[in-house]
């Protein structure tokens, strides 16, 4: 019997390769592990096109992961530096590199660390759009933005950030409630600066279709962006951030539909008394989906010590409920890290992964 995507093999009651070995990581039975992935609350990021990896899963009742990362930019285009930093993350046994590759050779280091990589491997296509196209912001077309996700899958990635929840009524209800610290994500400012020079829609939500075609063709997992995640803790659990959240629970069940496997990114910064919240909140309005955190930090008065603040937020996060931890290092908001500040950031997101998995049993 043939399938596609881990999802498709679960829900026809396959057991594939990549299960076994998860399911023999975790100490988890295999069947138990497949009804999960049926479900849509475990996934195994693995593109069919990444022979190196060592697969792993996320979601629930499986070990907390961390996720580390890297990549060259204007600032810093230097591909062997940063092919030594994924080698430092897979010393340190992370679990997920993301590439976040902006400028320079772009192409020639994601398949440089695709190869590389045991670890799976993900990407944010809205950023290698920018350098990949050399052109300006509003003259890149939806298609265009499109054929850089394929490009993406093609070459191996297992899983991408796609920032499809931000769209015109989102973008609405972000304008009608300011914040402090307005859109911090990166790749949700692209997106919404798109949307407002143009006045058309997130090409990643009017052709969502589109995108699912291609992530199952290559069993890619979709990481929905929360593209208004809070960059402060005065914005957390504003209008913006929620009306997000709803429509990529809608998304999420799309997705399913066709099989394709779904992570849901989270803040951000956040109180402490707000982070199980927050946790519960994603797992009713996604479903079950695993829940991906950007720490979240718990102060916004610790700059140079932001692995520290994250850590805390991590493993309050992930003893919660969320599945899988973006390290942040003490470079946070103040430069590139170095490889040291990716050792601290690497240990710190570890520690706070593994109280969480105490808390869990």
């Amino acid at each position: 019997m043939s399938y596609k995507t881990q999802m498709e093999a679960a829900r026809k009651n396959i057991i594939t390769e990549e299960m076994e070995v998860v399911a023999q990581k975790e100490g988890l039975d295999v069947n138990v592990l497949r009804n999960l992935i049926a479900e849509g609350k475990v996934i195994i990021p693995a593109n069919k096109n990444h022979s190196s990896l060592d697969p792993e899963g996320v979601g629930q009742g499986l070990r907390t992961k961390i996720n580390v990362n890297l990549g060259i930019s204007r600032d810093c285009c230097n591909v062997d530096l940063e092919l030594e930093k994924a080698r430092l993350a897979l010393k340190l046994k992370a679990e997920a590199i993301m590439d976040l590759s902006s400028y320079g050779k772009t192409e020639e280091f994601r398949r440089k660390l695709i190869e590389l990589s045991p670890a799976m491997i993900g990407t944010v296509p809205v950023y290698d759009a920018i350098g990949f196209y050399d052109k300006e912001l509003e003259d890149i077309t939806a298609q265009e933005f499109l054929e850089v996700v394929e490009k993406h899958a093609r070459d191996g990635v297992d899983f991408m950030t796609i920032h499809a929840g931000l769209n015109r009524t989102t973008a609405e209800r972000f304008k009608n409630n300011p914040r402090l610290t307005q859109i911090v994500s990166r790749g949700g400012s692209l997106i919404f600066a798109w949307m407002e020079m143009t006045g058309e829609e997130n090409p990643f939500f009017a052709y969502f279709d589109r995108v699912l075609e291609i992530c199952a063709e290559y069993d890619v997992t979709l990481s929905l962006g929360d593209a208004c995640r809070p960059g402060s803790i005065h914005d957390s659990t504003d209008p913006a951030q929620i009306e997000e959240l709803i429509v990529l629970g809608e998304l999420t069940k799309r997705a399913w539909a066709r099989n394709v496997q779904v992570m849901i990114e989270g803040p951000g910064h956040m109180a402490l008394n707000e982070i199980a919240g927050n946790v519960m909140l994603e797992k009713k309005l996604c479903h079950g989906a695993p829940f991906y955190v950007l720490g979240p930090l718990v102060t916004d008065v610790a700059p140079g010590y932001d692995h520290i603040t994250s850590a805390i937020g991590g493993a309050i996060a992930a003893a919660s409920g969320a599945d899988f931890l973006c390290y942040v290092t003490p470079a946070e908001h103040l430069r590139l890290p170095t490889l040291e500040d990716m050792k601290e950031g690497i240990i710190a997101s570890r520690i706070a992964a593994h109280a969480a998995d105490i808390a869990k049993g």
